[in-house]
């Protein structure tokens, strides 16, 4: 039976400066197991993440950005 709840997250980051950065940490963040949907809005600079808030925590997706190079912090909207 699957009981997985999806979290709907929402990250501001910081350090955009080109359209090829969103395919950055789409890519990045996508890779983490418990990930359904990632979309990042380049002019307001931020990151909506769908995910299973216990496979992948905000913790985690905070981190797969920094390793795309950028920071990011959870935003309340």
């Amino acid at each position: 039976m699957n009981t997985s709840t999806t979290t709907h997250t929402v990250l501001r980051a910081e350090g955009f400066s080109c359209p090829s950065c969103v395919a950055k940490i789409e890519k990045q963040v996508g890779r983490l197991k418990g990930v359904e949907r990632v979309k990042v809005h380049f002019a307001s600079a931020r990151i909506e993440i769908d995910h299973d808030a216990e496979r992948v925590s905000v913790d985690d997706l905070v981190a797969a950005v920094a390793k795309a190079g950028y920071r990011a912090t959870p935003s309340a909207f």
